[in-house]
């Protein structure tokens, strides 16, 4: 069984991890472009990423990364066709990739002010090469993107590998967070200790198990399980006993079944379906799953693969998990293509964040 840590001790001075749907101010975006891995398929994801965008131009500002100006001038005149143009923030800087998820700031305030923690970014264990992700942050703050200031921290995080109750309680895989690729000089203890002091936990939530096939994070709890609220999580789910993942994600649900929210309580567990199986090209298995949904002021985004019924009981499950949402479907098939989906194009930033 994996253990809860649990810290103990409060400090009113301690820093505060935001749950994702604290209001936020806007949601970060970096842009696909021909010197990235994106090449192939820049056709098909660029109207995704521009869907992405509108969804989130309705409900509160967008900071966007482009590589040049043109592309700059061509985003703004979209959106200036729909009377958008206003929401968005453009920014003209280099990327490795696009998966602001994993290399934007990470926001928690203190004495109820926003900070941006800026993490290392290696590229999910030094996978690919990551040396413009994570200068990004930086850069952006040099050039007053952001209306709050940022602290550097020496320890490799991924966005996508944290979920946060907004009440002390974080939720992580021991598979990504204890990789040797990532912090090797670091056990256990002394990530979470880290952890502790930059995010003002009280605990930890630790899931041993959870797999996706094609997945280059080390699972990424992003890809498997969701807090929707302080006593909701939204997870995957399999039930096929022949399917290849059974045995992780089973194993998932009996972890987070046991686990118990900041108050004590059983947590209410919401099923979301394993999506159908999607290939490359090549072959590769490509993972695809609904879990990677982005919560917004308002409104939950979520990815959605093509095949029509798993697509409509996906969307019901999140609306069981978000009765008060606008639920905001979007075919994400032509971003798996490069081993995530939308939540990992996404980060939040928190009200205050963005002037």
């Amino acid at each position: 069984m994996s253990t809860a840590s649990v810290k103990t001790e409060t400090n009113t001075a301690d820093p505060h991890l935001l749950p994702e749907w604290a209001p936020q101010s806007g949601v970060m975006l970096t842009w696909p472009h021909p010197n990235s891995d994106w090449a192939p398929f820049l056709t098909q994801v660029e109207p995704v990423f521009l869907q992405i965008a509108e969804a989130i131009a309705h409900h509160e500002k967008v900071l966007i990364t482009v590589s040049n100006e043109a592309k700059k001038q061509a985003i703004l005149s979209h959106f200036a066709g729909k009377n958008l143009s206003q929401q968005l923030s453009i920014f003209i800087q280099q990327s490795n990739d696009t998966w602001a998820r994993d290399h934007g700031p990470i926001t928690v305030t203190h004495n109820d002010k926003p900070l941006l923690l800026d993490f290392t970014f290696n590229g999910w264990g030094n996978k690919f090469d990551a040396k413009l992700d994570t200068a990004l942050n930086g850069k952006l703050a040099t050039e007053n993107a952001f209306a709050c200031p940022m602290e550097t921290v020496d320890l490799v995080l991924e966005g996508g590998s944290i979920e946060s109750d907004g009440h002390g309680t974080l939720l992580t895989t021991s598979e990504c967070l204890l990789a040797s690729t990532r912090n090797p000089s670091m056990d256990k203890a002394a990530i979470e200790a880290l952890l502790s002091e930059k995010f003002g936990l009280k605990r930890t939530l630790w899931l041993d198990y959870g797999y996706l096939a094609g997945d280059d994070t080390d699972s990424h709890v992003d890809t498997l399980a969701r807090f929707c609220d302080p006593h909701t999580i939204a997870y995957v789910q399999c039930t096929d006993e022949s399917d290849e993942h059974y045995p992780a994600l089973k194993a998932m649900e009996n972890q987070l079944k046991a686990f118990t929210d900041y108050q004590g309580q059983a947590y209410k567990l919401v099923p979301l379906p394993m999506a159908e199986p999607c290939f490359s090209e090549e072959g590769h298995r490509l993972p695809a799953t609904y879990a990677n949904f982005l919560i917004i002021n308002g409104a939950v985004l979520l990815p959605i693969y093509g095949n029509e019924q798993l697509d409509q009981q996906a969307i019901q499950q999140i609306k069981i998990a978000f009765p008060n949402h606008k639920i905001i479907a979007i075919n994400c098939r032509p971003i798996v293509e490069q081993y995530g989906s939308l939540h990992c194009l996404t980060m939040q930033l928190p009200e205050g964040v963005l002037a």
